[in-house]
This record gives structure tokens, C-alpha cells and sequence, in this order.
């Protein structure tokens, strides 16, 4: 049975906890927050009080004996957190995104070639049926090559958002908004599919929450993934300042036609055919939203199967390093108005 507990008892915290209720051989024991009656609240809902309440990681590892835990806390805190875990030998498996600089991710990458334990990164929309139908199309080569794509992530967050929050909305603490925060999941699918890019240009703005917030409500990036007369292209656009939570929306141009992911479904078609081919992924009843994806729990299991079984697992820190530094160099190139 592994010993697990949960560092930061938020909204986000609540989605792990229902998630590791549900894996067997998986024991939820503690839990950790500054704000130590949330800690408490937690251990009544998902333990019925029987898992212990503390106020800092520090004091949980000094008095549980853990084999792993969840980093579930504000984004700045996620480094030096997932380090302390590593540095005891401990596995962790951490919310994104990993860092929110450049020396965070190396410090944090030392920490886990030198720890015991494993690390895994949560990119839970790679579990999602509809990814593994993009997947799947790609590889079977039913299209031929992909040549670019597009996404946009068209999302709603008020002046509530922010204001009920300790961290959101500063650089210091959140490190970044609509890209960092809200669009970073439909980034790496892009990525996942194209690769990394050899070229990015951005722009970042804040328009609709000048006076409430630092970081951005909306980015647009231009990136190429080759070079030549012929380089295989992508855009990406997100926004915060939307009506409301649409649905994330992908599209990938291939040699011989193109595929479309909104939402749950997806559907390709050949230049040729004028009907397309149409998939629906499932309703799922697991936790989560449905427009930012409901693979946490996937994402998880996976997590501790490969703990178990020693597999590697395709979550871990060097396959998000891709996409950690395509949001350093959007973020880059936007604010210093350079390629």
C-alpha cells in the first residue's frame, strides 16, 4: 500500500483527493495547507478524519512516513516544494506547471536524476480519448503528414477569480496568466503533435482587467517546427476574456486532409471526401471539467502503476520540457518583442 499524502488543500487538491480515493493500493493519509483547517476539512471529507492534518510539507514528512505526495499548491510554490519532497526520496507528483522560470525547471530536473523517487507532472488532457484518437489517426498515417495546425482556448475568468485568491493574478506568484495558467494543456497537445518549434513569435496583452491583475488575459504566438520555403506552421491564440468556457478547439493540416478536436469530439476528412469521419469520446463521470479535460484520475492511476510495476512513465519531468520552454520563449519573445 503506498503511503500518499496531498500538499495544498485547494479546488484543484479536491480533484487528486477524489482521484487517489478511488485507486487501490493506494492509501491517503495526510494532508498539508497553510491554512490548516482546510487541511482538516480535507481529512473528514476523503478519510473521515482519520488522515492527519498539518500545516506545512516540512512537518508532514517529519511525521509521516510517506511514499509519496501530491503538489496541489499556488504555482511559485511548486518548485521548492517538489525539491524538498525529491531531496527526502520521496516520488512526487506535482500539478502544472512545473516552474515558473527557467533556473526552477533546471533546479527542479537536478533534484529528480539525483532523488530515490520518481516524478510526474500532471498533463492530464494526454489521457483524453479524443488525444488518443488525434494519436492514433497520425500514427496509422490515414492523412499523411501533419504540415501545421491551429488551437484556441477561449475561456472566461472575472475579477472573482482573482480576488478570491491569494496568488492569481501576480507574476510573482502565478507566474503567467491565460498561457501559463489557463491555455498550457491545449499548447502541449499542439506540441505533442508538431513537435518543438525552431522559430516563435508572441504577443501578450491584458485587456479586459487592467487594474485587477499583472499577468496576461490573452496571448497570440505564430511558431514554425522547420525550416526551408515549406515550413510546417502553427498558430495559437487564447483568451480569459471570452463570454464564457468553450470548449478548446485544435486543428491539424495534414498532406492529404485535416483533423479537427472541439471539445469531446473529433472528426477528420481527406481533401477528396466530402463527408468526414466523426468520433465522440465518452461522457465521463470522472473528476474534473469537461472543457479543461477530465484525465486527472487517468493521469494518476498511471502515475502510481508505474511506481508499482518500475515502468517508465510518459509523464515525467523531460517529457513536459518541450512545452515548459515554448511558454518561456512566448512569454520571451512577447515582452521583449524579438524572435
Amino acid at each position: 500500500m503506498v503511503r500518499v499524502g496531498i500538499v495544498g488543500c485547494g479546488s484543484i487538491g479536491r480533484v487528486h483527493a477524489m482521484s487517489l480515493n478511488g485507486l487501490s493500493g493506494v492509501s491517503l493519509c495526510a494532508f498539508a495547507d497553510i491554512h490548516k483547517e482546510r487541511a482538516e476539512e480535507y481529512s473528514k471529507e476523503y478519510t473521515g478524519g482519520e488522515g492527519r492534518a498539518y500545516e506545512s510539507l516540512e512537518e508532514m514528512l517529519q511525521k509521516e512516513d510517506l511514499e509519496a505526495v501530491h503538489i496541489c499548491t499556488p504555482h511559485f510554490c511548486h518548485t521548492d516544494l517538489a525539491v524538498e519532497g525529491l531531496e527526502k526520496g520521496i516520488s512526487v507528483f506535482m500539478e502544472k506547471p512545473p516552474a515558473i522560470t527557467r533556473e526552477q525547471f533546471v533546479r527542479l530536473s537536478k533534484a529528480e536524476q539525483s532523488s530515490k523517487g520518481r516524478l510526474g507532472i500532471c498533463f492530464q488532457n494526454r489521457y483524453n480519448e479524443t488525444t488518443k484518437e488525434v494519436s492514433r489517426i497520425l500514427k496509422e498515417e490515414i492523412l499523411g503528414k501533419v504540415k501545421g495546425g491551429r488551437a484556441f482556448v477561449t475561456w472566461n475568468r472575472g475579477q472573482s477569480y482573482y480576488t478570491e485568491s491569494e496568488w492569481r493574478g501576480s507574476l510573482q506568484t502565478e507566474g503567467g496568466g491565460a498561457l501559463m495558467n489557463q491555455s498550457i494543456h491545449t499548447l502541449d497537445l499542439l506540441l505533442h503533435w508538431l513537435g518543438r518549434p525552431v522559430r516563435t513569435e508572441a504577443t501578450i496583452r491584458n485587456h479586459h482587467l487592467k487594474c485587477v491583475i499583472e499577468v496576461e488575459d490573452m496571448v497570440e504566438a505564430y511558431m514554425e517546427f522547420t525550416k526551408g520555403d515549406d515550413p510546417v506552421r502553427a498558430t495559437f491564440y487564447a483568451t480569459t476574456a471570452f463570454g464564457y468556457d468553450a470548449p478548446v478547439f485544435i486543428e491539424l493540416v495534414c498532406e492529404k486532409g485535416v483533423i479537427r478536436l472541439e471539445g469531446g469530439s473529433v472528426w477528420y476528412r481527406t481533401w477528396e471526401d466530402e463527408e468526414p469521419v466523426y468520433f465522440q469520446a465518452a461522457k465521463g463521470l470522472a473528476p474534473g471539467k469537461e472543457y479543461w479535460g477530465r484525465g486527472h484520475e487517468a493521469c494518476i492511476r498511471d502515475f502510481y502503476h508505474c511506481l508499482l510495476t518500475k515502468e517508465a512513465y510518459g509523464n515525467d519531468l523531460s517529457s513536459v520540457e518541450n512545452t515548459f520552454f515554448t511558454v518561456m520563449d512566448i512569454y520571451d519573445s512577447a515582452r521583449n518583442k524579438e524572435r
